[in-house]
């Protein structure tokens, strides 16, 4: 045997605490990974978290290496970074990212893990998941040189998003946000940033990630004539109102849903989703980066901690939950 391990587990609806399980032998084609740091992915751990998945989304919603069935008792989270203690021997002693939930020590194949590209630090790569996200945005979007480009949300997928936009030769983006002090991070990103009263308009192209009705509406508002409006927020049991009256139709605008789960058609005879989730994890090189990590916690204080972190009032980007030194 392999030893014990502990892992998060959500009981029930806004209640969570902390397991113990017993782990098997590492078979041949298998890694065992002691976990270094795992990241909170807010908006859909917060649905998971408060039990608002809904059924019809039961099997879709299911994390890899999850244990347990919605609403409760579940294992979830996709966002583990740590060191291979035993498995093959090329990977051995190696730093690694695993879609994998909130665990101190876990098993998986050896296929299902990565390792981190030079430059990128265990703490940075707990992005790597919400990088994914902001990359199939960018393919769903289609964002081109010289596009005028508006993010609605500057969470850390929307933030994200803007940032990879800004990367494109010629791109004008600018985050969109409630918030005031998201102008700070959206400077840091080296993107514009604009309270939604204050956007401009006749934008290229617009993606909405606040997950919120007056998001939405911003986002529609913004679109210029027969763009396109890419909807990456997941409302779980939520049903927001879409104000498709108006210029939606006379503008001949397109709305577009972005998930992850799946790559976008015309890159699935050439992608894997591995081959993304590396490319996610290159991407994370930019120090920047690290102003997207708004808090840490103990993973042995995470049952106490999870309920204010995932607080709707909170200002959370990518919560990071410490495992103990290497």
């Amino acid at each position: 045997m392999s030893g014990t391990a502990r892992a998060f587990w959500i009981v029930a609806p806004g209640s969570g605490e902390i397991r113990g399980e017993s782990l098997p032998d590492v078979a041949g084609d298998q890694v065992l990974v002691r976990t270094l740091f795992s990241g909170i992915s807010r908006g859909t751990e917060a649905l998971v978290f408060n039990g608002q998945v809904p059924p019809s989304e039961y099997e879709r919603m299911r994390a890899p290496f999850q244990q347990g069935e919605f609403p409760g008792p579940v294992k979830y989270g996709y966002s583990a970074v740590g060191v291979v203690e035993d498995g093959p021997e090329a990977l051995q002693g190696r730093q690694v990212f695993s879609l994998h939930p909130h665990q101190d020590r876990f098993i998986v194949p050896a296929a299902s893990v990565v390792g981190l590209p030079e430059g990128v630090p265990a703490g940075r790569a707990v992005l790597a998941a919400n990088m994914e996200t902001a990359v199939n945005a960018a393919w769903d979007a289609g964002i081109g040189p010289g596009d005028r480009v508006a993010v609605i949300g500057a969470g850390v997928i929307g933030a994200l998003t803007a940032w990879l936009a800004g990367r494109i030769p010629g791109t004008q983006v600018t985050l969109v946000d409630v918030r005031s002090d998201r102008a700070r991070l959206a400077s840091r990103l080296g993107v514009d940033f604009a309270l939604p009263q204050d956007a401009e308009g006749a934008c290229d192209v617009v993606v909405h990630a606040s997950a919120s009705e007056a998001g939405l509406a911003t986002a529609l508002a913004l679109a210029g004539n027969q763009a396109r409006v890419v909807e990456m927020s997941w409302y779980g049991t939520n049903r927001p109102a879409v104000p498709l009256g108006e210029a939606f139709h006379s503008r001949r605008l397109s709305l577009i849903a972005s998930q992850v789960g799946q790559l976008p058609p015309a890159r699935q005879p050439r992608w894997t989703h591995r081959r993304r989730l590396e490319l996610a994890l290159r991407l994370l090189t930019d120090p920047a980066l690290d102003h997207l990590v708004s808090g840490t916690s103990r993973f042995a204080t995470l049952a106490e901690d999870m309920p204010e972190v995932l607080a709707a009032a909170n200002d959370v980007l990518c919560h990071r939950v410490e495992y103990g030194s290497p």
